[in-house]
């Protein structure tokens, strides 16, 4: 139930941790684009590796492995968050997946093709199962290499995403009759079942034929791979933790850690990944590190504390991210392809090259944005008011209806400051 009026002014809910449709937290916004970079520093140093050559390259390799998939475990936990933290009461189970297909779908096309354009002109080995499942978004449920990556190797977590958004309007509710007191104890739980993930994946799943590839060369075999990093119903936990951490911001339950000891923790987190078993750094069981920075960052941007994440430029950046996101990978291997595999380069001019591929996709992205993404959005996205009904604003428990507001992660609804 919503409160207006009051003497302090405040949007007050036992259940809701949703924002009114005037508020936004642009740090949010702005860490996506460090997420993206991350996934984009494992594809340039492994897809390219003629750019980096020699033990440094060894080494670069090394220490970059699992800043992918550190940085998409980090987008699962911030979807789930923002869904929840934008969650309107007068909306609908069709709005919103109306909404979401709407964000995601056209720059999924969009790069998809170009993506088949790139394995036609190379002849790598696709299948029509690869095909079909890659087009419609539902590679990840299989636990084949060759369809899980297929054409644009990174659409995978759409496959997840989608997932998460076809199950958000059932599974919200329910985690908003979880009371206050208990919110905690099931961030508990999940923490538990997200490492019951990693032991069934270790000791359960079947573990041959080893996978040769990367720096996994003969640990695991890919079945326990995707069980922990693609399956979605394991990933959703991860989603699930997101739900969860915006309703302890949102209720005032969240402790006072600030915005710089959050970013601390999870690059502790990820140094901790290096020394963990493959299986346990390179999904849930690692990223759960960058949860406390996203609460944290949501904190800073409600309480107006300073936040680099919240500059102009990265908040523009991270606007960019899910086009940065979806087209990076094609940029990379094309520019494999174009530099063969017998060419090498120093390392002076291998980083001068990986930056301009960074600028390139950087690039591609604010094209696909201004001409895809959001034209898109504005027209077909917003949110639309249920006939008959009266709108109002959404709950917040003990968040001021002046407060700065949720942005999106990637991906989610075009900013609020649009009108819908």
């Amino acid at each position: 139930m919503v409160t207006r009026g009051t003497d302090r002014g405040r949007a007050t809910s036992a259940h809701a941790p949703a924002q009114t449709a005037a508020s936004r937290l642009p740090s949010l916004t702005g860490l996506r684009f460090v997420a993206a970079l991350l996934v984009f520093a494992t594809h340039v140093l492994w897809y390219t590796p003629q750019l980096f050559t020699g033990d440094t390259g060894a080494d670069l390799r090394d220490t970059f492995t699992l800043s992918g998939s550190y940085g998409v475990g980090f987008f699962f936990i911030l979807s789930g968050f923002v869904l929840t933290w934008t969650a309107r009461s007068d909306d609908t189970t069709t709005s919103f997946w109306r909404r979401r297909l709407v964000k995601i779908g056209p720059m999924h096309l969009v790069t998809f093709a170009l993506a088949a354009v790139l394995v036609v002109s190379t002849d790598r080995p696709t299948r029509t199962v690869d095909w079909l499942a890659s087009l419609t978004m539902q590679q990840a449920w299989f636990p084949d290499i060759r369809t899980s990556s297929a054409v644009n190797g990174v659409a995978w977590s759409l496959s997840c995403e989608f997932f998460f958004y076809l199950a958000f309007p059932a599974l919200l509710p329910v985690l908003r009759r979880i009371r206050e007191e208990w919110l905690w104890p099931a961030v508990a739980t999940v923490l538990l079942s997200i490492v019951g993930v990693f032991l069934i994946a270790t000791y359960v799943v079947n573990d041959q034929p080893r996978l040769m590839a990367f720096s996994v060369s003969g640990e695991v075999s890919f079945d326990q791979v995707w069980f922990v990093y693609f399956f979605p119903p394991a990933r959703a936990l991860e989603f699930v933790l997101g739900i969860l951490l915006a309703r302890i911001v949102a209720s005032g339950r969240w402790p006072r850690i600030g915005l710089a000891p959050a970013f601390a923790l999870a690059v502790a987190g990820y140094v901790i990944a290096q020394y963990e078993p493959y299986l346990a750094g390179t999904a849930g069981m690692a990223t759960v590190w960058t949860a406390p920075l996203i609460a944290a960052a949501a904190v800073a941007d409600l309480k107006g504390a300073p936040s680099v994440f919240r500059r102009p430029t990265m908040v523009f950046l991270g606007e960019i991210s899910f086009a940065f996101y979806m087209v990076h990978w094609i940029v990379v291997m094309t520019a494999s392809e174009l530099l063969g595999p017998t060419r090498t380069f120093s390392l002076p001019v291998g980083t001068l090259m990986a930056l301009a591929l960074l600028l390139a996709a950087v690039v591609c992205a604010t094209v696909l944005y201004r001409c895809v993404e959001r034209p898109l959005v504005r027209r077909f996205g917003r949110h639309r008011l249920n006939a008959g009904r009266t709108s109002s604003p959404p709950a917040s428990a003990s968040v001021t209806t002046t407060a700065p507001a949720p942005s999106s992660p990637l991906p989610t609804d075009e900013p609020r400051r649009v009108p819908e």
